[in-house]
């Protein structure tokens, strides 16, 4: 009983840690897809221009 709560316990510090570190990737993916996208507008923008633009509609969204 002992042995099974200290593997339980590893589990979720291991699982809490694996969120953290890739917390930022689907946030990552979504401003490159952004920017991606706005560079087929009829007026594109600047990739720094796309990236603030997408940043805060993605921030906005959330």
């Amino acid at each position: 009983m002992k042995v099974k709560n200290i593997i339980t316990i590893v589990l979720i510090i291991f699982g809490i840690f694996f969120i953290f570190l890739f917390r930022d990737h689907n946030f990552k993916r979504a401003i490159d897809a952004c920017i991606a996208g706005s560079q087929k507008l009829e007026k594109p923008m600047t990739i720094q221009e796309a990236k603030n633009f997408c940043e805060k509609q993605i921030k906005k969204e959330k």
